[in-house]
């Protein structure tokens, strides 16, 4: 069967859109950016709150607040799917909120208020991938609370709300020394909600944090994690082959983890952040990613049928 050149044409741009929508930042139209909030699904979000809570040591620890969770779908990048458990209850997150770093420092960059170094370039790294203290610390030092603040709170990015609970807030360095900035709401010095940062891998893996290019920067730094534990744990056995893009924390009871996950096929792009106070938390964290992706699983199939 003889082909002619406009359905070559056609096929060609079907092969051309469906490889950029393997790419990341995925490429979709503006149209289709939209605050995360409103594609909170109520199917995915009944199934979500069953599956957490048929877990009793789960269901407890919800009831207290000292769990958070989110989950963003997307498998359909036009139509994302959120859904979240004590979404806009900020927690203490230690390290997770180096994210915010990263941020502030790629908008700097970007503005011209921070050279673009071998040297920094290295600490953003390492901050994020190893979750190196001593390099946050440096950044801090680079960027002042000041602009770490205003870039929080920029109508731009928005990711501190106080009228929605707060958000992602660094407000101490991470070491010994110097002043305490604290957030207004609960007087934390190292904050995020599920909410929040859900909304920070939703917009970044879209290329919407600062511009695509520095969207792609902070990709890269957020990739192949060199902490093996949490999340990571569990996907290198599930989804060995999966690209993930990931910043956790600890400290004490306090317990945190964010990923974004691409795998090869569409049904393995989710969004997973989980904000536990329990001295278990960092297994169960581990013990998330499987009930989570089988409430996925189910969801996508209900939804294609």
């Amino acid at each position: 069967m003889k082909l002619n050149h406009i359905t070559i044409l056609f096929l060609s741009l079907c092969v051309s859109y469906m490889h950029a929508q393997d790419e990341l930042p995925i490429k979709i139209d503006n149209g289709h950016i939209k605050p995360l909030r409103q594609f909170l699904d109520s199917s995915l979000q009944a199934s979500f709150e069953q599956e957490l809570k048929s877990h009793p040591d789960w269901a407890d620890l919800i009831a207290q607040k000292k769990m958070a969770v989110g989950i963003v779908d997307l498998s359909n990048p036009e139509t994302p799917r959120f859904a979240r458990v004590n979404g806009n209850f900020m927690m203490y997150a230690a390290s997770l909120p180096k994210i915010a770093i990263l941020l502030a420092a790629t908008d700097a960059i970007e503005k011209g208020e921070l050279k673009e170094t071998a040297e920094v370039k290295k600490d953003m790294r390492l901050m994020i991938s190893k979750s190196n203290n001593q390099a946050a610390t440096r950044m801090i030092d680079r960027l002042g609370y000041e602009k770490l603040e205003a870039v929080m709170t920029d109508p731009k990015y928005d990711f501190y709300d106080e009228e929605n609970g707060g958000g992602l807030w660094v407000g101490k360095r991470y070491g010994g020394g110097g002043e305490t900035h604290r957030e207004p709401l609960k007087h934390l010095s190292h904050a995020a909600t599920v909410t929040q940062v859900c909304r920070f891998y939703y917009l970044l893996a879209n290329g919407k944090l600062v511009n695509e290019k520095r969207s792609k920067d902070m990709l890269a730094a957020l990739e192949n994690p060199e902490l093996h534990h949490k999340f990571v744990n569990t996907l290198d056995k599930v989804a060995p082959n999966a690209r993930l893009f990931r910043k956790s924390g600890s400290w004490r009871t306090f317990h945190s983890d964010s990923i974004l996950v691409w795998g090869e096929n569409a049904s393995r792009r989710y969004i997973i952040v989980a904000l536990i106070d329990d001295a278990n938390g960092e297994q169960i964290i581990r013990d998330l990613v499987r009930p989570i992706e089988k409430v996925l699983k189910k969801d996508i199939s209900l939804v294609t049928k």
